[in-house]
This record gives structure tokens, C-alpha cells and sequence, in this order.
């Protein structure tokens, strides 16, 4: 199968790799020029079928992120508010993306131009428009710290600083010392950070691999602050290593959740594709820790999906996933589950699970106890 640089595919978007839908006409065009659309994760994207208007293309879709606030989208700043990508050889007629340029004996010379705000500055639109409306002067104002919000944005690395070159050596040095400012800055220099990272987690010791797929995790979280793509093309790696029932996916199912955990303003999209692998015994610990450390973070994304599908795995004969399910119901306040939650109050099976890639001795009965807690509690104001 050709890789999307030699066949002609379904264009995608440079964040979170996902395919995108075909850009539409708005409903009331404005003085819209070109079609536009909007991805799953959040980012507006405008088509130029001409490739000749880019510059036009770029500000209308900047505009268009700002829900047509042109003063708010004058005062954004490249990197620091929002982030931009493109795809050339984009082909309007047909939807697909032509690397060789040539359909049919017709040129294809279209580009998709990405526009992504960060979500603090998402949110000062709202805020912009609401205060408007009110007839308030819009002020810019501090985003809202709480569970799910995106690391700070990474400040951007000297032009001039000696770069270092990644190894696997190093890589692994740095992840045993739990060093992710290490390596944050050396993926600044070198790319292949995320590629020797992904090589660690072919580790026959469970806690290991939970270990680095946490810092793995952190680490995407960070660099997806101004670099999405390399993340996302990570993430699909992992999938497809995932589901390959050829290959050992040691590691692969629970980095899938730590990332969509530290970014589920851009990634949370691939959830339900996570979700799937529920249906495997080998990745079904897994899945039931990754959704646990999502559901920790944005627990509606777990909520979207069939989770009453998990409610049996609660008298499942293996505790660790008994007691893995227990923390995901009680993170996302299944009120549902809450007589057979509670059914396991008195299950005093020990378990090792993992939290933030430590091992934590507990037993099913105290992640019930916790669990009916977090259910029943007042709801907190900041989401945690």
C-alpha cells in the first residue's frame, strides 16, 4: 500500500491526523471567497483550487476561526495564538489529495490551509462575543485553568542554539531519569525523539511500559503545543502496530490513551477508535487504563461513547480490570453503575495500577469506595 506521499488519498488534517470532510459553501456567504470546513479536533480549514491565492485563503480562514471577529484576528500572534498547516495538491472536484499533480490529464494545483487556535484563545473568542453582546468592552483575559485545558504553549527555542542529535542512548538515559524537559528540548532539535521513545515500550516488565507510555505522553502533550503533526503521525503509527495481529503491541494501546489524555482538545477524536480494542482480552487492561487517564482529563469524551458496554467487565474474574473499570466509572460519575459499584465494596483483592507511571499498590474495595465518592460528591466548579 503507498503512503500518502505516492498514492492519491483522502486529505487529512495536519493536527490530528484525522481525514477531513469536503469544504462547503456557507450557508450565508459573507464575503466568503472559498469553500470551507471544520475538523473534528477543532481546526477551520479553507480550499484554494488554485493554489494561487494562498494569502487570501489564509486570512479568510484565520477570520473564519475567530467566528468572523476581524478585530480579534488582527491582534492573534503565529505560534503563541494559533497554529497553521496546509496541504498541497488538493484537489476540489474530486476531494482527494494528488501528489503527482495530474488527474485525468487535468492539473491539480489546490491547497487546504489549516488554521487552530489555541484553546485559550477559543475561548476568549466566546468570551469576546458574550461581552460584546452585553454591550461590555472585550478584554482580553486569563484562560480558564482546569481539567482537560492544553499544557502552556512551548516557548520557542533559540534559532542560533547548538543543536544536540537524538540516540537511542540518550533517549533512553533521559526517560529513565523521568527527564520530559529533557526531552522536550531535544525533540526541538531532533524529531526522532518520539520514534526512540516508541522503541522503549517493547518491554517485557508491565510497569516499565506503563512508565514510558506516561512520559510519552507528557512529552506529546508539550511538543503538540507547537508541533501537532509529528504527534499525530504517532499516534496512527500506533494504531496500525496496534492492529496488526502480526506484531507485539507492547505499549502501544496505553501510549494511545496517555496522548489523547494530555491533548484531548486535539486528539480526542481518536477516543472511540481506542474504544474498539475493548473487544480484545490481550489489549483490554489497556484500553480500560487509557480510558481511565482520559476520563481523568475530559471525562465527556468517554461519556460519548456506549460505556455502559463496560458495566459487565465490573464482575470480570481478572481484578486488575475489576478495579480498572472502578476508576474509570468513578471518574466519569457513572451514577448508572452505582448499585454494581457499590456490589464490590467488600472485594478485597489487591491490585498494582498505575498513576502517572508509578505503580500503586490499592484493592478493589478501596477504588469502589473511591469511586462511590467521586459519583456522589457536588460536582467541582474547575471540572476536576
Amino acid at each position: 500500500m503507498g503512503s500518502k506521499a505516492e498514492a492519491i488519498v483522502k486529505p487529512w488534517c495536519p493536527f490530528c491526523g484525522m481525514d477531513v470532510g469536503r469544504p462547503t459553501e456557507g450557508v450565508q456567504r459573507k464575503m466568503r471567497e472559498f469553500p470551507m470546513g471544520v475538523c473534528e479536533c477543532g481546526a477551520v480549514y479553507v480550499s484554494d483550487a488554485t493554489g494561487h491565492n494562498v494569502g487570501a485563503a489564509m486570512v479568510e480562514c484565520l477570520v473564519s476561526a475567530c467566528n468572523d471577529q476581524w478585530d480579534l484576528a488582527w491582534e492573534l500572534i503565529p505560534e503563541d495564538d494559533y497554529l497553521t498547516g496546509t496541504i498541497d495538491d488538493y484537489d476540489e472536484v474530486t476531494h482527494q489529495v494528488v501528489p503527482k499533480r495530474n488527474l485525468d490529464g487535468r492539473a491539480v494545483r489546490g491547497v487546504l490551509f489549516f488554521v487552530r487556535l489555541h484553546r485559550e484563545m477559543a475561548e476568549l473568542v466566546t468570551r469576546y462575543e458574550s461581552k460584546l453582546a452585553a454591550g461590555q468592552n472585550a478584554q482580553p483575559s486569563d484562560a480558564v485553568n482546569g481539567s482537560g485545558n492544553p499544557p502552556a504553549i512551548e516557548p520557542a527555542r533559540d534559532p542560533k542554539r547548538v543543536r544536540k542529535r537524538a540516540d537511542k542512548q540518550l533517549v533512553k538515559q533521559l526517560a529513565e531519569q523521568g527527564d520530559i524537559d529533557g526531552l522536550v528540548d531535544l525533540f526541538f532539535d531532533d524529531r526522532k525523539v518520539l520514534r526512540f521513545l516508541q522503541r522503549l515500550l517493547y518491554e517485557p516488565e508491565a510497569g516499565a511500559r506503563y512508565r514510558i507510555a506516561w512520559i510519552l505522553g507528557q512529552v506529546c502533550g508539550r511538543v503538540s503545543t507547537r508541533e501537532p503533526g509529528p504527534v499525530a503521525d504517532l499516534l496512527h503509527r500506533l494504531f496500525e502496530a496496534s492492529a496488526d495481529s502480526a506484531a507485539s503491541s507492547w505499549g502501544m494501546v496505553e501510549t494511545i490513551g496517555a496522548i489523547i489524555a494530555a491533548r484531548p482538545d486535539i486528539y480526542g477524536a481518536f477516543t472511540r477508535h481506542l474504544f474498539n480494542f475493548m473487544g480484545d482480552p490481550g489489549t483490554r487492561e489497556a484500553v480500560l487504563w487509557g480510558l481511565g487517564e482520559i476520563a481523568a482529563t475530559r471525562p465527556d469524551l468517554i461519556r460519548n461513547l456506549p460505556f455502559y458496554a463496560l458495566f459487565p467487565v465490573l464482575n470480570h474474574t481478572d481484578p486488575v480490570l475489576r478495579g480498572l473499570t472502578l476508576r474509570l466509572l468513578g471518574r466519569i460519575k457513572a451514577k448508572e453503575a452505582g448499585f454494581q459499584i457499590l456490589g464490590l465494596q467488600h472485594d478485597a483483592s489487591t491490585i498494582t495500577i498505575y498513576e502517572q507511571g508509578q505503580p500503586l499498590t490499592t484493592t478493589v474495595a478501596d477504588l469502589s469506595a473511591q469511586a462511590t465518592r467521586t459519583i456522589h460528591q457536588e460536582d467541582d466548579p474547575h471540572g476536576k
